[in-house]
């Protein structure tokens, strides 16, 4: 865990996902990590998982200082949780 010059717990992590899928009636294999940011309140939680440890992540993407790459910023946790279908976002155009 780091602070910053604010003096706010903060912790940079990645986060790993790997499901399978239904598209167009064909399974897929989805798999993704990405670089995460936990900031205040909610580093104490993330800091207190095991590694490899599940949980349901909620926050919002921006991109990193001077535009280097994309973070996901981690502001809901829910150790433990398995992230299905039904609780995941959708949108319809």
């Amino acid at each position: 865990m780091r602070y910053t010059p604010a003096g706010l717990a903060a912790i940079d992590c990645r986060l790993q996902h790997e499901s399978v899928l239904t598209e167009d009636g064909q399974p897929r294999k989805v798999s993704l990590e990405i670089r995460a940011l936990a900031i205040g309140a909610i580093a104490r939680p993330l800091g207190a998982l095991r590694l490899g440890q599940s949980g349901l992540f909620a926050g919002f993407l921006a991109s990193g200082r001077n535009a280097r790459g994309m973070f996901f910023h981690i502001t809901e946790l829910t150790p433990g949780a398995l992230a299905t279908a039904a609780a995941l976002p959708t949108t319809s155009d």
